[in-house]
């Protein structure tokens, strides 16, 4: 298809303010005028994703923040036109097309970068999320062992082989630690964001409530038990029942469903 002239027009201006060292500037708009729209247009996105990624800012420093953020602005298409989710496409920049080394050569990244922007954007995802919609059935304060603990779509299992939560200026891991971190992350009904760290147990626990929603707690609970291969089942049953109260109490859990 033959484009108009002032198509081409924005086609060339749109890849010289992406990539202003390797695509030169359309030669019918002055100079000036395209080192301010070159500055304005990319200090936006520099600015905007420096506030979304704090940690992530500092750790880079500014001179490599900036190099990053002009891979990105220059090698990803996005894939949508709302502000607000520009640090999310700047994640999926960073986890697949960086870290598969798609069009930009990640040499010299830090090894948890994908982690710690990970770690940085789910606060923003959750905050934007949808509300959940309640099934009408749903009983808030129901009994969570003969009943199905329905789990929120809003308390996210994260699992991270990096300490993201410590990393900093004066903190840098170069090796993943030897066992994951396991996080439960939340949005409660005062649309605060909450972290919750879990351990192993407490991790495969909300897994299974959130995969298996047709059981039972009591029958998830003697999953982990036959799982463990633990001598006393019932223990587990009845730890597993106050973790799963005090999920309720964070919002992490809606309620139950009656059994199936």
């Amino acid at each position: 298809m033959k484009l108009e002239p002032f198509q081409q027009q924005q086609i060339n201006f749109a890849a010289h303010i992406r990539d202003p060292e390797n695509v030169a500037a359309p030669t019918d708009i002055d100079s000036s005028r395209m080192e301010v729209y070159r500055d304005l247009f990319f200090n936006n996105i520099v600015n905007f994703l420096k506030g979304s990624y704090p940690v992530l800012y500092k750790v880079l420093g500014n001179e490599r923040w900036k190099m990053l953020v002009r891979d990105f602005y220059r090698d990803h298409a996005s894939h949508t036109p709302l502000f607000p989710q520009l640090a999310g496409e700047f994640l999926q920049y960073l986890m697949k097309e960086r870290a598969e080394g798609k069009q930009t050569d990640p040499a010299g990244d830090p090894a948890f970068l994908a982690e710690l922007a990970h770690y940085e954007w789910v606060e923003i995802g959750l905050r934007f999320a949808r509300d959940p919609k309640i099934d009408k059935l749903l009983r808030p304060e129901g009994d969570l062992l003969s009943e199905r603990p329905v789990t929120s779509p809003l308390a996210w299992l994260l699992t991270y082989h990096y300490p993201v939560d410590k990393i900093g200026e004066s903190f840098q891991p170069d090796k993943p630690e030897e066992q994951p971190k396991h996080y439960l992350v939340l949005r409660n009904n005062e649309m605060k964001i909450k972290f919750i760290s879990l351990n192993l147990v407490s991790a495969r626990l909300f897994e299974l409530l959130r995969d298996n929603p047709e059981k039972t707690g009591h029958d998830n609970l003697l999953s982990i038990a036959k799982e463990m291969n633990h001598k006393n089942p019932e223990a587990i049953v009845r730890n597993g029942q106050t973790i799963m109260q005090q999920w309720l109490e964070k919002n992490a859990l809606l309620g139950t469903l009656p059994a199936i």
